[in-house]
């Protein structure tokens, strides 16, 4: 079956909060998605097959030409299957047609593979303060 994507596509927080469960394997938790990306992003992509959210990327920005790639997540069963790559590419061409300059994500040493290699991420410096 056809995996679409969409550029501030519509979904229900509940099919983001289950997605996000499965992906970063915690409870199922009730975040108002709709408020987060509306109120603090640029905008956010939806992967999805026969109509059901398999993929989600909420595009952050700092309202000037700073996008930053957060959350990405793809359903276990379409890991390693090009979801997730193409989910970040349609988020570059929508920080970039909205002018941004540049396009920042962090993550987990294990994700390095993915970012650099398969989205065409770029080591840079940058720092960290834990603050929990």
């Amino acid at each position: 079956m056809t995996i679409t994507y969409e550029w501030r596509g519509g979904f229900d927080n509940a099919d983001v909060n289950a997605l996000h469960a499965e992906a970063f394997e915690h409870a199922v938790l009730p975040i108002d998605w709709l408020a987060q990306v509306r109120r603090h992003s640029l905008g956010w992509v939806c992967a999805r097959r026969g109509g059901a959210l398999v993929g989600f990327v909420n595009v952050a920005w700092d309202g000037g030409v700073h996008a930053f790639v957060l959350d990405t997540m793809v359903v276990r069963d379409l890991r390693r299957a090009g979801v997730g790559t193409e989910l970040v590419a349609v988020a570059a061409r929508g920080a970039r047609a909205a002018h941004c300059e540049w396009l920042h994500v962090d993550f987990d040493e294990r994700l390095r593979g993915f970012y650099f290699d398969a989205c065409g991420f770029r080591p840079t410096e940058a720092g960290l303060i834990a603050l929990r």
